[in-house]
């Protein structure tokens, strides 16, 4: 049992197993709102956009808590890099939503399988943007 607690620990110590980890549970939450939406008739691209958002805002509490382990410590603190968080989201939000456009509208890609690959460059892009524009505070 000691043995799994230091393979988790040492694991854990590193933000970018961490990111792969929780930008995995994100794409989840987006995939799964996208898909649901879908089945509700939902039209392609508000159902694109609401799962986005709905994505953004989990991945801005598991990104400050769990991956940079922002030091934000009042709702204050928190202000700034939300702002920068959904700025940097909003970029890769425009990239996601044309991605999707143009694989599923223009190239007649299935519209989950549009979706799905999308993800990689945005969860690429969504790193970067986190890791040395938004949370930057403890550091």
């Amino acid at each position: 049992m000691d043995k799994l607690k230091k393979i988790i620990a040492r694991f854990y110590g590193n933000d970018v197993i961490r990111y792969v980890f929780f930008g995995g549970c994100t794409t989840l939450v987006n995939l799964v709102c996208f898909y649901v939406l879908r089945k509700l008739k939902v039209q392609l691209t508000a159902a694109n956009v609401i799962s986005i958002i709905t994505a953004i805002l989990f991945a801005y509490v598991v990104n400050s808590k769990f991956v940079f382990q922002d030091k934000c410590k009042t709702i204050k603190d928190h202000v700034q890099p939300f702002i920068k968080f959904i700025s940097a989201r909003l970029v890769t939000m425009i990239i996601e939503v044309g991605g999707v456009w143009l694989l599923v509208e223009i190239m007649h890609m299935n519209d989950m399988l549009g979706k799905f690959v999308t993800q990689f460059i945005v969860l690429a892009l969504n790193y970067i943007f986190s890791k040395f524009f938004v949370f930057t505070t403890g550091r």
